[in-house]
């Protein structure tokens, strides 16, 4: 149904599309390191692949972004390899290139925040499939990934800098394409799907009404390493890890 509406609408849409790319606040990447070494404990090689809010945008530093948090969190039970691929405007697609173009480091647990520019860009959900499922193949079967982390699209109809109908059609999209990809994860052993659920409410958001600030990082942050705490018990249990 909002395909028909979204065909209605375009002129509209369009022009509410160029009017976000005009005004909207353009926030940088934050400074800080993209890889390092810290903690203690059994070794852990964490890598995180996503877009803008992979990469941090909404807040100064690394620190306080969800790669910073994520290894603050984690290093107080394991020694943590960690190394960050992720850029503003990086689709699923872009991620993968990127990727394959780096030594194929062995990985242990890789957490995936992509998806937002998948949907601006309007990619087809049979483009999406085959661009996650290769991206999770290429983690599991080249780079020895034991456990995948992947991050639900936010609920971008909710983002303060989208203006409705965009939003509505923007955030029918996005859940379009998170099911279908929720609907592969299940039939697929070693991948979690995190499907957070944070209330975007102002106190939540970046000043740009598009990112997470760092007390949304934190709060992702922290569901993320309760799952990867699990899931690696679980599989040291088991040997798997």
């Amino acid at each position: 149904m909002d395909r028909l509406v979204r065909i209605a609408i375009a002129p509209l849409l369009l022009a509410q599309g160029r009017q976000v790319r005009r005004t909207a606040l353009n926030l940088p990447e934050p400074r800080g390191a993209r890889r390092g070494r810290t903690g203690a404990g059994p070794e852990l090689r964490l890598l995180i692949v996503g877009d803008s809010s992979g990469a941090g945008v909404g807040v100064a530093k690394q620190d306080h972004a969800l790669a910073g948090q994520l290894v603050q969190t984690l290093s107080a039970d394991f020694t943590v390899e960690w190394r960050l691929a992720a850029r503003t405007g990086a689709t699923t697609l872009d991620a993968l290139t990127a990727l394959k173009a780096q030594p194929p480091l062995p990985v242990d647990v890789a957490v995936l925040a992509l998806g937002v520019n998948d949907v601006t860009g309007l990619t087809s959900v049979k483009d999406w499939l085959h661009h996650q499922k290769t991206l999770l193949d290429h983690l599991h079967q080249t780079l020895g990934t034991q456990m995948i982390c992947v991050s639900a699209i936010p609920p971008i109809e909710h983002f303060p800098a989208l203006p409705f109908p965009l939003s509505w059609v923007l955030g029918k999209h996005a859940r379009r394409l998170d099911t279908s990809r929720q609907r592969h994860l299940s039939q697929k052993p070693g991948y979690t799907a995190i499907d957070f659920h944070m209330p975007l409410s102002p106190d939540l958001m970046a000043e740009d009404g598009f990112h997470p600030n760092a007390k949304a990082y934190a709060l992702w942050a922290k569901a993320l390493a309760r799952q990867i705490k699990e899931g690696v018990s679980d599989r040291q249990e088991k040997g798997a890890l």
